[in-house]
């Protein structure tokens, strides 16, 4: 477990994560990992998870891939001396991360407006689904229907021709990431003003945003000057491509690489190929041309493929397989999967920290928790600040 003993650049801020699933967790464990003292509030129920585990129910892959680095307080919001304890926690608190409904917040008195009276600096942060102010507001958000919501569905159909899920939970992770960087604004504020303020991130703006940044396309111009969607990505020869021994993203991306490519795959006849003679690719070529590199693939491995591409200049990376992950040379030496003894769950790989700082490096201090571990402990130092 990397620890740098070295504060991080949110040293000193206090988090309370009051999510669940993993978009806030996420977030609050993005939080974490830069140095702040997360504690993560769960009900008895939200303790109840199901999943595969190996030693200790709830200790599922997701909950330990999100939940690093925090303490773990269990307390009955439906209790009047446990709610009591949660409202006093958040009173200590810079941030209070939430995925909870408006309407389960208002019924438990934890409502931007009930709680930034009593802490006017807490930035509290609101991952929703849906905009509060929209008529989806009490809809149900799963990672499926923000994808149908955010074009995402409409990318694959029109590519794919199936109106497939992307996978990967792209919108929760999306929309965690957009959380920790409006987090991280809102404090920035905070220590100009003194002032805190709420933040509602929805799951389905988040995505709808991020999506259209190229597939808006000639509909950014009005009126129009061509259809939606970013061809090349739209594109189904938009895909890596199958050397001798494996799967490589070998991209000629010029004339001269077209040409390089075809001569090192033993094709010299189609270096004269009219559409790489010129100065400029034709994109009314993009297609046929990648039907020629998929002929050409397999003529050699991808390590060969690899050797030639650093000679010419060529785009190319070899296909990370998920399985052999722990295997990668990339992955092993920017320690973005270590082998670590969890206290419960035994030997676990921890996913690293992707971001590199000089001076104030995030660390791996704690490993998720399990549900309550750290209730005596964090209540107890509460007692002490009375």
């Amino acid at each position: 477990m990397a620890d740098t003993h070295a504060p991080g650049p949110l040293d000193g801020v206090r988090v309370i994560d009051l999510s669940t699933v993993v978009m806030g967790p996420y977030a609050a464990q993005i939080l974490g990992d830069l140095g702040a003292d997360v504690i993560k509030i769960e009900s008895p129920a939200d303790t109840i998870r199901v999943g595969e585990y190996r030693n200790t129910p709830g200790m599922t892959p997701l909950y330990l891939n999100v939940n690093r680095n925090k303490r773990s307080v269990t307390l009955n919001l439906k209790d009047e001396a446990e709610h009591a304890q949660a409202l006093e926690l958040i009173h200590t608190a810079d941030v209070l991360i939430t995925n909870m409904r408006p309407r389960a917040l208002a019924r438990l008195g934890l409502a931007y407006d009930d709680l930034g009276a009593a802490n006017p600096g807490l930035v509290y942060a609101h991952g929703a689904g849906f905009r509060g102010d929209s008529d989806r507001a009490d809809a149900a958000a799963y990672d499926e229907t923000v994808q149908a919501a955010s074009g995402l569905v409409d990318i694959a159909n029109r590519t794919l021709g199936t109106p497939l899920y992307l996978p990967t939970i792209l919108a929760d992770k999306v929309s965690a990431l957009t959380i920790a960087y409006s987090v991280l604004a809102a404090l920035v504020h905070r220590n100009r003003t003194g002032r805190g303020q709420q933040i509602e991130i929805p799951m389905a703006d988040t995505l709808i945003t991020f999506n259209l940044v190229e597939h808006l396309a000639g509909h950014t111009f009005e009126p129009a000057t061509g259809p939606t969607g970013y061809p090349r990505s739209l594109s189904q020869h938009h895909k890596a491509r199958r050397t001798k021994d494996g799967l490589a993203a070998v991209i000629p991306y010029n004339p001269q690489n077209y040409r390089d490519f075809f001569a090192a795959a033993g094709r010299p006849e189609l270096t004269a190929d009219p559409r790489v003679s010129g100065p400029a690719l034709d994109p009314a070529d993009a297609d046929g041309l990648s039907d020629l590199v998929d002929e050409c693939t397999p003529a050699l491995t991808t390590a060969e493929w690899a050797e030639v591409c650093a000679k010419h200049s060529i785009p190319m990376g070899p296909v990370l397989e998920l399985d052999r992950s722990h295997e990668d040379p990339y992955v092993r030496q920017g320690h973005l999967l270590d082998t670590v003894v969890h206290p419960t769950e035994g030997p676990v790989h921890t996913i690293g920290i992707p971001v590199k700082f000089s001076a104030t490096p995030g660390s791996i201090r704690r490993l998720a928790p399990v549900p309550g571990q750290d209730t005596a402990e964090v209540l107890a130092e509460l007692a002490a600040t009375r």
